[in-house]
């Protein structure tokens, strides 16, 4: 189980899954409209999770 933070919906949840992309598909979250945070260094999809890792999904902002 991993830690997760979701900023866009200020909510914690407890995510079983091995990679990050993994955890966004059970959380339904796009993977284009987040940067992944694990453990306070920012991540790609693909990285491996280990039991406890503290991950965080970020909002990417775009204006004009």
């Amino acid at each position: 189980m991993v830690n997760v933070f979701i900023e866009k919906e200020n909510k914690k949840a407890n995510v079983n899954a091995r990679t990050a992309m993994e955890a966004m598909q059970k959380l339904s979250i796009n993977p284009e409209t987040v940067l992944i945070v694990k453990n306070n260094e920012l991540v790609l999809a693909e990285e491996s999770l280990n039991e406890g890792d503290e991950i965080k999904f970020l909002s990417v902002i775009s204006g004009g």
